[in-house]
């Protein structure tokens, strides 16, 4: 996995406690859309790169 990957994955775990036991309030919901961002950018960049 590549660095990015690992953030993202790290964010949503994060997200998935915020979402369980309620902690974080909005933090969290803008760290999901990062690790979004960061998931969309790291597939079209590795699109780019295999063709």
């Amino acid at each position: 996995m590549t660095l990015l990957k690992w953030i993202g994955a790290i964010v949503i775990l994060f997200w998935l406690a915020g979402v369980l036991l309620r902690l974080g309030g909005m933090l969290i919901h803008w760290l999901l859309l990062i690790a979004v961002i960061i998931f969309i950018v790291d597939i079209f960049s590795s699109r780019r790169k295999r063709t």
